[in-house]
């Protein structure tokens, strides 16, 4: 019991998870990698059983945190999903997917573990993304679950301000990560999925996206890292910190009139000149 600084980082083995683990541990936290799979990040990482997904493994994963800890100085709620594609495409377990980890998995995550972020005097760090704030075309699930996350958020702040634990909103821009890359790979099963004549409806559209994706460099995992490690650290954290061109995507693009907004975003990715 009593280890000092005591940190919980979910969707700890890929990508802004793993570089925000080494980082915080460098900074001389006691970190918990939560992880789904069997993982190694040395001797001085707390490897963790947790899917985010699942509630009997999110109390498992507090209940032996608890026996070792006596607080938690932050749980970062990292994990995240990302699946591709028009909501005409979509299949219905697709869309749960992304709402049971987006979602509904920090909310549990969140749940089990304030007793311990209570008596840590800790906060809750969410990384969530831009496209919560401003939903993107072909986007549409991540879009509803990050904008959950984003009202839980919120809620949560206000909950918990007797306490004064601070609620943190993170928000990545495109990152070196593995997740885009298995996003591209969900995209690919779910128009296998979908009938051929429904997948010609979107051809345009798809051919239009990847082209206009293709022009974005993506970010290196660190900068994500050093972002949330300060708002770990943070004597009085913000309550959103956004990244590269999350800034303009979360911070600009909101405040536009709707009309103006959709033909901006429609014309990033590329979908302005399409007819049917």
């Amino acid at each position: 019991m009593g280890l000092k600084r005591a940190v919980l980082v979910t969707g700890s083995t890929g990508g802004i998870g793993t570089a925000t683990v080494a980082l915080l541990r460098r900074k001389g936290f006691t970190v918990y990698a939560g992880a789904r799979s069997r993982a190694d990040f040395g001797p001085e990482v707390h490897v963790v059983s947790l899917d985010v997904a699942d509630p009997e493994s999110v109390a498992a994963a507090a209940k032996q945190i608890g026996g070792e800890v006596d607080g938690l100085a932050a749980v970062i709620n990292n994990a995240g999903v990302i699946v591709q594609g028009p909501l005409e495409l979509m299949p219905a377990d697709e869309w749960r997917r992304q709402l049971e980890v987006n979602t509904l998995g920090p909310a549990s995550v969140i749940r089990e573990f304030l007793p311990l972020v209570r008596s840590g005097r800790g906060r809750i760090v969410n990384v969530s993304a831009a496209t919560g704030r401003v939903a993107m075309p072909l986007m549409g699930a991540l879009s509803a679950s990050k904008a959950g996350l984003e009202a839980l958020s919120n809620a949560l702040r206000l909950e918990l301000a007797p306490w004064k634990i601070p609620v943190v909103v993170i928000e990545p821009g495109t990152t070196e990560t593995e997740i885009f890359a298995r996003a591209g790979a969900a995209a690919d099963a779910v128009l296998r999925q979908a009938g051929r004549a429904q997948v010609a409806l979107y051809e345009a559209h798809l051919a239009a996206y990847a082209k206009a994706m293709g022009r974005f460099k993506p970010g290196p995992v660190d900068k994500v890292a050093e972002v949330i490690v300060r708002a770990v650290e943070a004597r009085r954290p913000k309550r959103r910190y956004a990244v590269a061109e999350a800034r303009t995507l979360g911070g600009v693009l909101p405040k536009l009139p709707a009309g103006l907004r959709d033909r901006v975003l429609s014309t990033a990715v590329g979908l302005n000149g399409i007819k049917p």
